[in-house]
This record gives C-alpha cells, structure tokens and sequence, in this order.
C-alpha cells in the first residue's frame, strides 16, 4: 500500500466514526419516544424496564433500558448495532430483532436519544 491510499484510509475510518457520534448528538428524544412506544415497548415495556407484554414469553428477558447503572457502560454505537442488527450480531441473545429494515439510521439514533434522556437518564461512563 502507498501512502496516500493508507491516509485515505485512515481518514475514512475517521469520517466515519465522527459521523457516528454526530448523529448520536443529534437524536430527536421526542420523535424516539414514538418509536420506542411503536417498536420497543412491547418487550422492554413502556419505561424500559424490561417487562413488555413480550417479555413474559423471552429467556433470556429483555434488557432494563432504564437502569443507569447498566446503561451507562454501553456505548450509544454499541446501542445503534444492537437496534439495526440486532442481538446476535453483538454476542447477545437471538432474541432481540434486528430493526434496521424497518427503521431508517435517524429514527434509531433518535430512540436511543429518547433511552439516553428519558430512560436512563444517562450517558456511557468510559471506565
């Protein structure tokens, strides 16, 4: 490889990962929280807490979305890839659907504004 095909690289990943954040800033709470109530809440219930009408059929259950303590520890990107890909594609349960064919990349980063604002009342916490 070549210099500059190396710096392209490197600065698409950048783009890339600044894209992402920015997004995450920008997040409608209020126009997640529709979508919460629409997509989510049937599992993780209407405050998050993990006890959806769903929830009584899952095992493993789904998530408390309103726990700061455990939401802090998760990054809002870990949080995109677990809504648009669902569960499995983090190493977590089957379960949990992957939505990005129903919500477009705006809609999810604005339920997770809605999760961070309302929900948990937090941000992630690096360690």
């Amino acid at each position: 490889m070549n210099k500059l095909t190396i710096t392209m690289f490197f600065l698409g990943i950048f783009h890339a990962v600044s894209f992402t954040a920015a997004h995450a800033a920008e997040g409608d709470a209020a126009e997640g929280k529709a979508q919460f109530q629409n997509i989510c809440a049937s599992c993780h219930g209407p405050e998050g807490k993990g006890d959806g009408v769903a929830a009584a059929a899952l095992d493993p259950k789904p998530r408390d979305l309103g726990s700061a303590e455990i939401m802090s520890k998760i990054t809002d990107e870990h949080m995109f890839k677990v809504i648009k890909e669902g569960g499995a594609a983090v190493g977590l349960s089957p379960m949990m659907a992957a939505w990005g064919g129903v919500l477009n990349d705006q809609q999810i980063w604005d339920i997770i504004a809605y999760i961070r604002t309302d929900l948990c009342k937090c941000e992630y916490e690096k360690e």
